[in-house]
């Protein structure tokens, strides 16, 4: 019998309300799985460091880990209008005004970083100052406090950036979205190469069933979902999980793998991750 697999994911409501069918053991034929729970930035160095079997990480991070995990086709991460945003004080209206200041972001190897990163070359001419790196809860009151002069925010701070008096200056996702014409590549479930191809498969199709399941039955994974959310509101919740759980969470597909290969295409033409061998996303 296999050893129960290894996998973290974050407490936000797109990936409890994504994995709970399996978390549960509520997956035919798939053990529940053994599961941490850790921020994006906590994920990608367990993954840089091999330490567990599935992790959920940033595309930004993706590679750096592909020579020990491979790229799953489906639980992860992408879409449209989710794009992060750089939020400032009010009375920053242009981005040419970060020229010089402090970012406060929440990982050098994360999709929002090389987003902001490749905005920021053409939007911002003169360069950004220092770039802190914050877990993304800390980030919204940073910026409030005057501790850093911008933020680059995702997940629910969509939602609540207003609520700490803060200004959107730029939408990284419109961004990209305008240029590419392509989906937004937030979050990648990778999963150890030395699992094998038939038991790759075997994770693939658990992955796919715990989504459907949850889009089959949104309830059931309800209590799961508030549980872990950070004391989020609920009706909040209910954004996350409509803007960032879609069709290419049940399956990439041709569009998803063209937004993947795109960011990490162009973001290796500015050296800010390594260049991709070609065949390095196939499972």
């Amino acid at each position: 019998m296999a050893e129960r697999l290894s996998i973290a994911y974050s407490p936000c409501p797109n990936d409890t309300f994504v994995f709970h069918a399996w978390a549960h053991g509520l997956v035919p034929g798939a053990d529940a799985p053994e599961v941490t729970f850790a921020d994006i930035d906590v994920t990608n160095g367990l993954a840089e460091r091999g330490e567990l079997d599935v992790l959920k990480i940033s595309y930004g991070a993706l590679p750096w880990v592909l020579d020990e995990y491979t790229l799953l086709p489906c639980g992860g991460a992408l879409g449209r209008g989710c794009g992060p945003l750089v939020l400032t004080r009010p009375g920053t209206d242009a981005p040419a005004d970060l020229t010089g200041k402090t970012v406060a972001v929440p990982s050098e190897r994360s999709t929002a970083y090389l987003l902001f990163r490749l905005w920021a070359a053409k939007a911002v001419p003169g360069g950004f100052g220092e770039i802190v790196v914050l877990p993304f809860h800390e980030i919204m009151p940073a910026v409030r406090d005057g501790r850093v002069d911008a933020g680059l925010v995702i997940h629910e701070a969509r939602f609540t950036y207003r609520q700490y008096g803060l200004h959107s200056l730029a939408d990284m996702g419109e961004a990209w979205e305008q240029e590419t014409g392509l989906p937004i590549p937030l979050g990648a479930i990778v999963a150890r190469r030395s699992l094998g191809a038939e038991r790759l498969r075997a994770l693939t199709d658990a992955v796919r069933a715990s989504v459907r399941q949850a889009w089959a039955d949104p309830g059931a994974s309800r209590e799961y979902v508030l549980a872990h959310a950070q004391e989020m509101d609920p009706a909040v919740a209910d954004q996350h999980i409509a803007l960032y759980v879609n069709e290419f969470t049940a399956d990439l597909g041709e569009e998803g793998y063209a937004a993947v290969r795109a960011l990490l295409t162009r973001a290796a033409a500015e050296g800010l991750v390594p260049p991709l061998d070609p065949g390095a996303l196939a499972l």
